[in-house]
């Protein structure tokens, strides 16, 4: 299916939502949640149409989601790639799921929230961690000193070794030739996403 934009996301969403009770939105409910015309919705809904997570049907409003989009939300088998992340300098971390990778159901049952994310660069290559490699990631906003973690950095992300000071942050690589990156500790823009627990390579 055809991806959508960050608007088309929100108000696929909100008629989701509202399609819990089996009534689907008119157009001026969503116009009025959103704060739009009621023009631009019909022209958004004509777009969830053409990409094909809304059809046609005989009910009131004539309009729900289609069987296609309904059959791409039942759960996958495995944990889902939410993108790729840099060892080596940060580049931007995309949020969208790319496909999901069965990592056996010791992982899944353990740590249902983890995530998969594919490394860039060879900053970690000391810690055996390659460019290409994918490691698998608990979410949490704290780590101990000297694990290998994941750090956002505005909406960036990269995996280091992470050390939390009384006045910094450092992120260290574990690669000679990368220097350690150092963050002023409540850093706004600095913020620990999760502990990389595994690290695996497709063959």
């Amino acid at each position: 299916m055809e991806a959508l934009t960050k608007k088309q996301k929100k108000i696929l969403a909100f008629i989701e939502r509202k399609l819990t009770n089996s009534i689907f939105p008119s157009q001026q409910e969503i116009a009025d949640h959103f704060q739009m015309a009621q023009n631009s919705i019909y022209q958004f809904l004509c777009y969830l149409k053409k990409k094909g997570y809304l059809e046609d049907c005989s009910l009131h409003r004539g309009l729900r989601l289609s069987k296609k989009y309904i059959t791409s939300k039942e759960e996958p088998a495995g944990l889902p790639i939410v993108g790729r992340v840099a060892a080596g300098v940060p580049i931007l971390a995309d949020e969208n799921i790319t496909d999901y990778i069965d990592v056996g159901d010791l992982v899944k049952k353990q740590h249902k929230d983890a995530f998969i994310l594919q490394i860039v660069g060879d900053s970690m290559i000391n810690d055996g961690i390659m460019n290409g490699d994918y490691v698998i990631v608990k979410p949490q906003n704290t780590i101990e000193n000297g694990q290998i973690g994941v750090a956002i950095i505005e909406d960036e992300a990269t995996v280091k070794r992470i050390f939390v000071k009384a006045s910094k942050v450092v992120l260290k690589p574990s690669n000679p030739k990368y220097k350690e990156m150092v963050y002023k500790h409540g850093d706004p823009n600095v913020r620990i996403a999760g502990i990389v627990i595994g690290c695996f390579r497709r063959i």
